[in-house]
This record gives C-alpha cells, structure tokens and sequence, in this order.
C-alpha cells in the first residue's frame, strides 16, 4: 500500500493516459511517431533540474534564463546565415558563455535568498524576460546594429515576432537520418538526438558520484552541518545554478531545432513550468528526484500532451477543452509540490524544536 501511495502521481498519469488513448482511438504507430520526436527534443530540459535540486536548491524556475541564452545564439547564427550542424554548434558555443555568467547572477541572487530560491528563481525569469524583450523589442537595430530585413520589424529596429530557423532545422535529428513506415505512418528516430539525451543522463549519473556531487548531496540534506563539514556551501550553490542554466540553454537550442521556428518573445516562457510538471509527473519531489524520474516524468507528460486535445474533441467536440485540461494539470502539478515542500519543512522545524527542548 505504502509503495501504491508513493507511486500515486504517475499512476494517476498513466490511467489519464491510458483513457485518452481509448477514447480518442489514437493508434499505436501515430503515438510512437509523436513521442520519439517529443521525447527527443524536452528531455535535455527536465534533466537540466536535476543538479539544483540535489544542491538543495528546490526546482529551479529560473531555467527559463537558461532558455534565454540559448535562443541568443539561434538569433545571432541566422543573422549571420550559418546553416546546419556548424550553425548549431556555433549557437551552443555563443549561448554557453552567456548562460554561464547568467548562472553565475541567478546563483549569486539564490545565495541572498537563502530558503526562498523557487520564487526568487521564478521572479528572476521575469525580470530577464523583461531585460530579454528591452533587447530585442527596442535596442536591435537602434543600439546594437542589425541589418536583416528578413528578422526586423518594419520600422528598423526589434525583432520581429518569429525567427525562421529551417538552417539549423533537424540539424542534430538527421545528421543520423533513421525513418520508417509502420502502418501507413512516417516514423522518425532522432538517433542523434536520443544519444546526447543519454551522453546528458550519463554525465549526470557520474557527476552525481564525484566529490563535488557528493558534497552538493550533503548540501541538499543539511547545507548548516555542510558548511561546519568545510564545504563551500555558497560557492557551491552558484556552481549548481551555473549547471542547471548551461544544459536548460542546450536543451533550448536542442528542442529549438526540431521545431524549426523561434516565437522571439514566447518560446522561452513555459520552458520551466512544463520542465518541473514534466518532472513531477514522475513522482519526483522538491527535495528528490533522478534521472530515471526525469525520463519517466518526460514520457507520461508529453504523452498526456499528445493525447489530451484529441481526447478533448472525442469527448466534447473541442480540441481546445483537452489544452485547457493540460494546462490545469501542469500548474496544479506545481502548486501541490510546493505545497506539500511548505508543509514538510514547517513539520520538520517543528520536530528540531521540539528536540531542542
């Protein structure tokens, strides 16, 4: 019973799941074509979370920064017309040194906010999202030179509303093309796309068991007896927030050039909501979670992704009601773990004060 109650979340995802499924008659070819491509292009994102919270740190809204960074990059590499994997590597290397000192401001903030890092991560998301649009709504083409007709508006200066992105388009799916047809249906396998996702998932593994990796467990369990222990707690706390900000900016750019459209001023702003509901899915707390729950959490939110709008228009005759349902679950996902994180830590200063007595 105790193991059924620990499991209740994705459970209750995977019977949602399961009922869309049939109730929208969605086959089986259809889904796996759906899934391979999702998978392969959002899981990059949800890993990026997993070092904050082993740190201690909690969910890191502020990947959203990350996001950010990585879309800089996609800017600059079609301005300057740089097509295909030479292109994306270029937007990886540009939006590295930027998501790198970003890292280092967001972990610097999280050190003064010592207990209330998820909402200063998530107002710090916003306040970059406001500095992001003053770039490129106001400062592109009159401060910072930018002569593209194709990228900015009308009136010589901002970006326009949607970068087209068909140069780097599939630049990492395809570079091992892999396509089938399973009853009637196109199936593309992201080869190189699943092994970054498991280069990521390794490197996470192995950093989890090295000597800084360890010391961030100690963090995460009690940061006083690690900074009595001669850790460099604060110093740390940075270097974790810098690791979740670089891989949240690649998995940006990765889950960019599977779309092949960047919406300038949107494409970043769910990038950490869906990221932490996808995570949640799996079971996975503020306080815990691994890579297998990233995966697991990835596969029954974006299936649920896949499902709910044809499910909504089986059931209602409107797409549009399956979106809504989504959504609802995604922040109600947060909100109950946030919840839950408040009252576990009341309980547990509760019990150290009782001790004390």
């Amino acid at each position: 019973m105790a193991r059924v109650l620990r499991h209740l979340v994705p459970l209750l995802f995977l019977a949602l799941c399961v009922f869309g499924i049939v109730v929208a008659k969605i086959t089986a070819p259809f889904l796996l074509s759906e899934m391979l491509v999702r998978i392969g292009r959002n899981s990059v994102l949800v890993l990026s979370l997993l070092v904050p919270i082993l740190a201690g740190l909690g969910l890191n809204f502020g990947i959203v920064i990350g996001a950010m960074a990585g879309q800089i990059g996609a800017i600059l590499i079609v301005k300057w017309g740089i097509p295909g994997i030479g292109g994306f590597g270029l937007a990886w290397l540009i939006a590295t040194p930027i998501a790198i000192l970003l890292g280092i401001a967001t972990g610097s903030l999280f050190n003064r906010a010592k207990g209330r890092e998820m909402v200063t991560g998530l107002i710090a998301g916003f306040f970059a999202n406001g500095l992001y649009q003053l770039l490129f709504l106001f400062a592109v083409g009159s401060i910072i030179p930018f002569h593209n007709p194709a990228m900015v508006l009308p009136q010589g200066y901002g970006l326009r509303n949607t970068v087209d992105l068909s140069t780097i388009q599939y630049a990492i799916d395809d570079l091992i093309k892999l396509r089938f047809h399973l009853q009637g249906v196109e199936i593309r396998v992201p080869v190189v796309s699943y092994a970054l996702i498991a280069a990521f998932c390794f490197l996470t593994l192995f950093f989890f068991r090295t000597r800084l990796g360890q010391q961030f467990r100690a963090m995460g369990q009690d940061p006083h007896v690690a900074a009595i222990a001669g850790i460099p707690v604060e110093r740390n706390r940075i270097v974790a927030t810098v690791l979740s900000t670089v891989t949240a900016a690649w998995g940006q750019l990765l889950f960019l050039q599977n779309i092949g459209t960047l919406n300038t001023y949107s494409s970043h702003e769910q990038v950490g909501m869906f990221a932490i509901a996808a995570l949640l899915v799996s079971g996975a707390t503020v306080s815990q979670a691994t890579v297998g729950q990233a995966l697991l959490g990835t596969v029954l939110f974006h299936t649920l992704f896949v499902v709910s709008p044809l499910a909504g228009k089986a059931l209602a005759g409107d797409a549009q009601i399956g979106e809504y349902f989504r959504v609802f679950v995604a922040y109600a996902l947060i909100t109950v773990a946030l919840v839950l994180h408040a009252w576990q830590s009341a309980r547990a200063a509760r019990e150290a004060r009782r001790e004390t007595r």
